[in-house]
């Protein structure tokens, strides 16, 4: 006998199809998503899925994992153990933790336990806040290499800002050196001059790369938004540079930002000694995740680097790759050694709850604290999910101090007291923490501390204070719209 599917009460049927699924993907989102996940991410994703199941599935799918393919977490591990063999090569410039006092000491030995490098003694460092004359300095350096020239920033754009060291760069390809760039892939899509860049790269003759590529096609796949967030350049490993400034022009070429007159303020650190191997291991574990080509062993390397200074650096790689967010606990465990002071530059500041009872604990105990930020955003979304910690801050006691525009401070440091510093790439929000590839760089040396408070003054002199009065007469939407944005912020 045949069914007659003309006599079935279809729309009763597609009824309990929705109803069954839907139930379906909420029972079994309770099981899943809060599986080794911290408990406001987890909770941020069953109210999405459970609001919009279908839909909440989806984008749990597409950016719900943290984790990076098999392949690349095997090769996170060989590299690893290639650091690791690099730091016991340099036993004769390790700072001792017993050397330091208690709490650093103690932070140190966490940070190498979470896969961070040794401490190494000896280096110089000198900061740079100006935008173009830090990529002159950089330019100069390349044009002095004899051997190699390494590069790697989450966004690198070949544009009239930046023509000075893509010059530099051909110019030490035609005299032999070996040139190595390493860029973002989705950032290069995302910002204008792509096709340039990418003939520009290929025209001088350099070795390069795609980070963390999203490219199916080609069996290149992970979470789109993982993203490869380091910026420094090793040269013939005596000269590096870190911090947080991406090798693109101020307004990063873009028409929106241009039409607000917007120009991005940013630190980069010039370092010399021992330290420099410590970015080049860096650099040479993010070219083999990205090529499979291990480059030039490091034996014997730290034999022959002089010891410059009397700065203690420690290089602090982080990302997926590192179980435990290992540069948001060293970054708790310094706060927590602050007895009369912490100043915090971050330009995405949403904390999580650990950095926020960091900050709370030391106003409590007398530490002053001060927040700068920038008094506008970039990205509307991350602007206000930060914007919902103002008040809690205020509250607490930290001094928030608002850079003016039109500049956007993307600077990333902060200091401890006066002989403790951290600069790099990290911001202080949960993308940095659990998604991003960064590079941090602790140090200690009250004379680089000195030269990063002098920033820190200029910061104030072109800032103003948001007091808690002012935050309180803040609007109802305005309230709402930072609120949902917080919730949005730890989707993770």
């Amino acid at each position: 006998m045949d069914f007659d599917w003309f006599g079935v009460n279809w729309p009763y049927v597609w009824t309990w199809i929705v109803l069954i699924v839907d139930n379906l993907i909420r029972v079994v989102a309770v099981f899943v998503v809060p599986r080794n996940r911290r408990p406001t991410s987890g909770m941020a994703w069953l109210m999405a899925i459970f609001a919009l199941p279908v839909p909440g599935l989806l984008l749990f799918l597409i950016i719900g994992s943290k984790r990076l393919p098999r392949s690349r977490e095997r090769k996170q591990e060989a590299i690893n153990h290639f650091v690791a063999q690099i730091a016991e090569q340099e036993a004769d410039v390790i700072t001792s933790p017993e050397r330091l006092n208690f709490g650093l000491g103690s932070v140190v030995k966490l940070g190498r336990s979470l896969g961070a490098q040794p401490m190494l003694q000896g280096n110089t460092a000198s900061i740079c806040i100006d935008y173009e004359e830090s990529f002159a300095r950089m330019a100069e350096a390349i044009r002095a290499a004899e051997q190699y020239v390494h590069v790697e920033f989450y966004i690198l754009v070949h544009d009239s800002t930046t023509d000075d060291v893509f010059a530099a760069m051909r110019e030490a390809v035609a005299r032999g050196v070996k040139v190595r760039v390493l860029l973002d892939h989705i950032s290069a899509l995302r910002n204008p001059g792509a096709k340039r860049t990418r003939e520009s790269l290929t025209d001088l003759g350099a070795e390069w790369a795609y980070m963390l590529p999203v490219r199916p096609w080609r069996g290149e796949y992970q979470r789109p938004d993982l993203r490869n967030h380091r910026k420094l350049i090793v040269i013939d490993g005596r000269v590096g540079f870190m911090g947080s400034q991406n090798l693109v022009d101020s307004s990063y070429n873009k028409r929106s930002n241009r039409r607000r007159g917007l120009h991005w303020k940013d630190l980069m650190v010039r370092v010399e000694g021992p330290i420099v191997l410590g970015l080049e291991a860096v650099f040479q574990g993010d070219w083999y995740l990205e090529t499979g080509d291990y480059l030039r062993e490091l034996t014997n390397e730290a034999e022959l680097v002089p010891l410059p200074g009397e700065l203690d650096c420690q290089i602090v790689p982080s990302g997926p790759g590192y179980a435990g967010e290992n540069n948001l606990q060293v970054f708790v465990a310094l706060l927590y050694t602050a007895e009369r002071r912490i100043s915090i530059t971050s330009p995405y500041f949403v904390p999580d709850g650990s950095i926020m009872n960091a900050v709370r604990a030391a106003t409590a105990r007398g530490v002053e604290v001060e927040l700068f930020v920038s008094e506008i955003g970039d990205q509307a979304l991350v602007y206000h999910a930060q914007r919902s910690y103002y008040e809690e801050l205020l509250r607490a006691g930290v001094h928030i101090k608002m850079f003016r525009p039109p500049f956007i401070l993307h600077s990333k440091h902060f200091t401890i007291d006066d002989e403790v510093a951290v600069v790099g790439s990290s911001n202080m929000d949960q993308r940095s923490f659990g998604l991003n590839m960064e590079i941090s760089m602790v140090v200690h040396g009250e004379s680089f501390v000195q030269e990063l408070e002098q920033v820190n003054e200029y910061y104030r002199e072109n800032s103003r204070e948001l007091t808690l009065e002012e935050w309180e007469q803040q609007s109802v939407p305005a309230q709402l719209l930072d609120g949902v944005a917080r919730l949005t912020s730890a989707l993770q």
